[in-house]
């Protein structure tokens, strides 16, 4: 199983970017997709999706930023708006998924994509 993450980038503050991860190998369901970012070392909950559609964001995007996933295609996206320079860091995605000829879910991380909020 691989998740392959892509959009990132450089913008400039009060810019947009949207992120994507696809999903692929022997999966036979994906439960909750997320994103989370990293700074100096420390991760923090950007924003979470079940596979029911309730969805969970971190503090400092609420308002900001809207995840959504698309089941058929094994892909979750992050829409980022008002992207302001404390927002820069490392984008991870994740998931939580049954890979086939397993009876549980496991914990899948992408290689993680770079933001950059710079003038």
């Amino acid at each position: 199983v691989q998740l392959v993450e892509s959009g990132g980038g450089l913008v400039q503050p009060g810019g947009s970017l949207r992120l994507s991860c696809v999903a692929s190998g022997s999966i036979l369901s994906i439960n909750t997709m997320g994103w989370y970012r990293q700074v100096l070392g420390k991760r923090e909950l950007v924003a979470t999706i079940t596979s029911g559609g309730t969805t969970n964001y971190g503090n400092s995007v609420k308002g900001r930023f809207t995840i959504s996933r698309d089941d058929a295609q094994n892909t979750v996206y992050l829409q980022m708006n008002s992207l302001k320079p404390e927002d820069t860091a490392v984008y991870y995605c994740n998931a939580i998924l049954k890979v086939v000829g397993r009876y549980y879910y496991e914990n899948y991380w992408g290689q993680g994509t770079q933001v950059t909020v710079s003038s």
